[in-house]
């Protein structure tokens, strides 16, 4: 299984950046993505999941209205577009998928039940 995140940047306030992760080594097909990011001296934080089968998306608290997940199963990759970036988005982004449980709030809450990761991409908004 590898993941590869990418997209990652500095932009001002209020600004946009695409993520993307682009997958490979399972079945892209059956199994959710998710994104975390993890800002310096805190926990690891869920921002996004999407299942590859069903399309069912979700989002923690802070980013919906702002941030829109996405596939494209020809590309095995999936999308983060951040729109009005805010100075407390500043962290480091990662993406990660499971086989054993699908897309859902709950389970943004617990990074350690992912159970592969992608390297991070840093993303720093800053004016």
């Amino acid at each position: 299984v590898q993941l590869q995140a990418s997209g990652g940047g500095l932009v001002q306030p209020g600004g946009s950046l695409r993520l993307s992760c682009v997958a490979s080594g399972f079945g892209f097909d059956y199994y959710p993505i998710a994104w975390f990011r993890q800002a310096p001296g805190k926990e690891r934080e869920g921002v996004s999941c999407i299942n590859n089968n069903d399309g069912k998306t979700d989002y923690t608290d802070s980013v919906k209205d702002r941030f829109t997940i996405a596939r494209d199963k020809a590309k095995n990759t999936v999308y983060l577009q951040m729109n009005n970036l805010r100075p407390e988005d500043t962290a480091v982004y990662y993406c990660a998928t499971d086989f054993e449980e699908p897309c859902s709030s709950r389970r943004l809450q617990y990074s350690y039940r992912w159970d592969y990761w992608g390297k991070g991409t840093q993303v720093t908004v800053s004016s």
